[in-house]
Order: C-alpha cells, then structure tokens, then sequence
C-alpha cells in the first residue's frame, strides 16, 4: 500500500462526475504487480488481490463487486477510507513494529547478539533492560505498564523468551523479537499461509500474529504509536497487517491458519451508550457543546468514521491522523460539513459530502458536557 502510494498508482480519480480519492485501477494494479516481480503472471496477481479482499484489506470503491476483476474498475484499501477493521490484536502487533523500529534505529540499541547455553541469539534483550528502555523513552508511564506491554508483545509472539521458558519479567532473563520487522516480504508469501513449510522457511515474518487465549479484555493499551520510517516512505500513516495464529512455541498450540476478523467488525457496533435524537441534541439547556473542528487531510484522507443516522456520530477516531490532532473524539455529532446542516441526513450521504469536498475540513460537531 505505501509503495504503491508513493509511485502514484493510488490517487485521486475521477469516474462518471464522482471523485474517487485514494484508489487504484485494477488492471494497472495487476500490470504493477508484474513488472515489480511481485507476482509471475496475472493469474497470481488476481489471486493474491482476490485475498486482500477476502480478509478486508481492499475493496471495491462502491462495494458493487465481492470479487478482485482484472479490469478498469476502482478498488480501495480500507485503511484509505476508515473501513479497516483495526482490532485490539492488530494495534498490539503494530505497537511490536513501531517499538521495534525505534530500538533498531538508534544507536547504542539494547538489542543485541548474545548468547545462552552456547547458542546464539539474534535481537535479543534483557526484560529489565527492556523495562527501563520503555520508561525512559515515555512509552509507558510506570515499570508495571512496561510488564504488561511486554506480557502482551509476547502472548502475541512479537516477542518470546529465547528458550520458551517464561513469560515477560522485570528480571535480567533473556528475550528476543521473535519477528524480523525488516525482513523483506513478497506478497506470494500470503499463498504459502497453509504450507507446512511456510512457517520454518519465514518463523518471523510480519504476518504471523500469534495469540495465547484471546482475551479482548486483557489489553491495557489501544494507542498506536506512529512509525517513524512509514513516515519517511511517504505521507501515508500506517500499514495494514492482518493476524495469522500459531507456530512452534509451546505457549502457542494452534496450527499456522490465518484468522481475520468477521465481517461485522468492518461495520462494528455503535459506540453510543444509547440513541439521541435531534430534538434532545437541538432542546434548550441540553448537556451538549458545539465545537468548530478545522481539518487537513493528508493523503490517505481526514482519519476519522462516521457512522448512524440523524443524527450522524463520530463512531472511530485514527489517533495518529488530522481529525485527532483537530480535537475530534468519538461519540461527537456531527452538526454541519463545510456550512452545510447535516442533523437530517445519514451517515452515506455525510460522507459523501466529504469526500467530494475540499481536502480542508470544517465540521461542527456537538459534544456532550461531562
């Protein structure tokens, strides 16, 4: 997604009087895919985006076809449009990578070669280091957050104890990054998810998502930290990964199958506690603030979902994109779109307008008084 971002291949189009932002023609897509070798001819190409589209990665930009065409048709990613179902184990997983990153990249990193029972082992660290390196840095608040983020890295085997002995202590045992975040991936691999072979041939690649007893509510952190190198790649914020369970590891038992969300997360539940209507929002001395939110989208869009109807609400805010950094929160109404009053109308034709309008955004939106 952000290399075909930065070659222009997803742009702004435009198709019977409608602009489309941020997608693709399918055709060229296939025809890319190609020339850079990331597929040996059309037929694979088409079966790796035919499996981006199963598993919620793209669409199709009116969501008119379930399938991948190879033809002049418009296709999306989700992450371009607030559709991508983030779920808690996915944020954790990027939040392994952005760590990861930042540890790589600095010098005098606490990652290291070392060894332990006359065995070597790469990118590995000690659990207090670890500890100390997250307060240091801010990334936590306390040593007791820091143990939980590394309890959590490790239940989903971005990290693991090099033996597979223990879990994440505040000790001086010995841990690893059991993904290689750098390790150069061809999509092809996507295709090999059911080989046996997959797995001892790519033990570290970023699509393996392993999880012990999933347990939506033991995850104590849902930020995602921006990654510094997408950053750099261009003005694109996050890269889409999707979840893959199992391997070898004692604390895994499950076989390497991928394991996406259903389909009900791409449009999840509301997050009003309970239905308001117009009148309440609109009756005199109601609990309820109207704000002037000013946003500047950047090149995948304004970072935020609406969603229900009459009126429309904030359902998602992306904490890394222009509308968090604008003051826009979940649960807000949406009162006006560039001066147009928009109480009366659905959350398509809210994002219609938005869409279609300029890359500036003014929205008013009104905000329940704590």
């Amino acid at each position: 997604r952000l290399r075909l971002h930065d070659g222009k291949l997803i742009k702004d189009r435009r198709f019977h009087l409608r602009t489309y932002p941020n997608c693709f023609v399918a055709k060229e897509l296939t025809d890319w895919l190609i020339d850079h070798k990331e597929a040996p001819d059309r037929e694979t190409g088409i079966r790796l985006m035919q499996k981006l589209m199963d598993h919620y990665i793209i669409h199709h930009v009116c969501d008119e076809h379930s399938d991948y065409k190879d033809a002049k048709l418009l296709y999306r990613f989700r992450k371009d449009d607030g559709t991508f179902p983030l779920s808690k184990d996915v944020k954790v997983f990027m939040r392994g990578q952005s760590l990861y990153e930042k540890l790589v990249s600095v010098e005098e990193s606490i990652l290291k070669v070392r060894e332990e029972n006359s065995v070597k082992y790469q990118r590995t660290f000690l659990g207090c280091e670890m500890v100390d390196w997250l307060v240091q840095e801010g990334e936590v608040e306390n040593r007791q957050e820091a143990v939980e983020l590394g309890q959590a890295l490790l239940e989903h085997g971005i990290i693991q104890h090099v033996s597979n002995r223990h879990h994440f202590f505040d000790s001086d045992i010995l841990y690893q990054f059991w993904i290689n975040f750098r390790r150069r991936r061809r999509l092809t691999e996507l295709l090999n998810e059911n080989s046996s072979r997959a797995l001892p041939e790519s033990p570290d690649s970023p699509f393996c998502l392993r999880k012990l007893n999933p347990d939506p509510g033991n995850t104590s952190f849902l930020s995602v930290q921006t990654n510094k190198e997408i950053k750099i790649v261009s003005a694109v914020r996050r890269s889409s990964i999707t979840s893959l369970s199992g391997n070898s590891n004692p604390y895994f038992s499950a076989a390497p199958t991928l394991v996406f969300p259903p389909v009900a997360e791409c449009n999840p539940k509301s997050v009003l506690k309970r239905p308001v209507t117009n009148e309440e929002l609109l009756s005199p001395g109601a609990p309820y603030v109207k704000k002037t939110l000013t946003i500047v989208g950047d090149a995948v869009g304004w970072g935020f979902v609406v969603r229900g109807g009459r009126p429309c609400h904030i359902q998602a805010v992306d904490p890394g994109g222009p509308a968090a950094a604008a003051g826009m929160k979940v649960c807000q109404f949406v009162f006006s779109v560039n001066g147009v009053y928009v109480l009366h109308l659905d959350y398509q034709t809210i994002s219609s307008l938005i869409m279609t309008g300029p890359r500036t955004l003014v929205m008013e939106v009104m905000e329940a008084i704590e």
